[in-house]
């Protein structure tokens, strides 16, 4: 008898838990579910985030055209052609926002009545040197100018550096603190006599087009330098005030030893004495037309040219009155 108790008692089977017992050993596909559903809204969070830096980069690239008076306003619009090679090219006509005598623009309006400043001495071109100094310090540029007294008149260099560019990578539109520094130039420079060069220049990146006529550092700094002039026009300034435009590629480059240098990639405004910019006028006028008294330009057939430069030691002390650049 108690065999057989025994026996029944070790086969015994213990049944029950019922539903409890199901979800302690079927839920682990809801972990599983649930973490990916986790890992997928990361993912859609990290694609969100892309997208809105991309807006965000987009936002400021427009922000800085339409800040530098080029996008928007009376003026018209510069028209953009795209190249083969990928480049673009922005054309800048005379901006129609004033009437090129100083009246009009986005700075401040000139006054026509009042008398015109000439700066012919080096204790007046030092002057204005301080004012374009104290100018683009207030645009937040002042380590992109740089200025030197030569006997030829005011060098006004405006070049790039590692943390601020003058224009658009590959590009003539300007950015916004640039246009905006020219524009508050022009109310300066429409109430001098003094006359000017606007020289365009680019380091020694080459465009990816093999085709001799296709868009090259050429065309782009005489592109810059005319933009340039528009951004001044912009500002006031009269439109006699400019004699010459010119775009010298890379030819011209302030560090030969590093021709992809920032500041090599520059804008110059050459403000010219009265005696001075009669020459060059008298250069590319009919021949003695306008040539100083006294002076020519160009000798006798076979004579060849005469050309008077400056002592050395004259032209540094001109130099050393020049106030220290920031």
């Amino acid at each position: 008898m108690s065999k057989t108790n025994d026996k029944h008692e070790s086969t015994i089977v213990k049944r029950g838990g019922g539903k409890h017992q199901h979800d302690e050993h079927g839920g682990a596909w809801k972990v599983a579910f649930a973490d990916f559903c986790l890992a997928l809204m990361a993912l859609f969070l990290v694609l969100w985030l892309i997208a809105s830096r991309e807006q965000q980069n987009l936002k400021a690239i427009i922000s800085e055209a339409t800040e530098s008076g080029m996008l928007e306003g009376q003026g018209q619009k510069p028209a953009i052609a795209s190249e083969p090679s990928g480049s673009l090219i922005e054309r800048f006509p005379v901006p129609r926002t004033g009437d090129g005598t100083g009246n009009g623009g986005a700075g401040t309006p000139g006054n026509p009545g009042a008398p015109k400043v000439g700066y012919e001495s080096p204790a007046d071109l030092a002057a204005l040197s301080k004012a374009l100094t104290e100018l683009s310090a207030e645009a937040g540029l002042a380590p992109n100018l740089a200025t030197v007294v030569t006997p030829y008149g005011l060098r006004v260099m405006l070049h790039d550096t590692d943390k601020q560019g003058m224009f658009m990578r590959g590009s003539a539109l300007p950015t916004g603190r640039f246009a905006r520094l020219l524009q508050k130039m022009g109310p300066l420079f429409a109430q001098m006599r003094n006359q000017m060069l606007i020289v365009g220049h680019t380091d020694s990146s080459r465009y990816a087009g093999i085709d001799r006529g296709a868009y090259s550092n050429w065309a782009l700094s005489t592109d810059r330098a005319l933009s340039a002039r528009a951004q001044l026009l912009t500002g006031g300034m009269r439109t006699d005030t400019v004699l010459q435009v010119v775009g010298m590629a890379d030819r011209g480059p302030l560090h030969p030893e590093q021709p992809l240098d920032g500041k090599n990639r520059r804008i110059e405004l050459l403000i010219l004495t009265g005696a001075q910019s009669r020459a060059v006028a008298g250069m590319f006028g009919a021949p003695g037309a306008g040539a100083p008294a006294g002076k020519a330009l160009v000798g006798n057939a076979g004579a060849g040219a005469t050309v008077s430069l400056p002592d050395a030691a004259a032209l540094e002390t001109l130099r050393g009155q020049l106030p220290t650049s920031p």
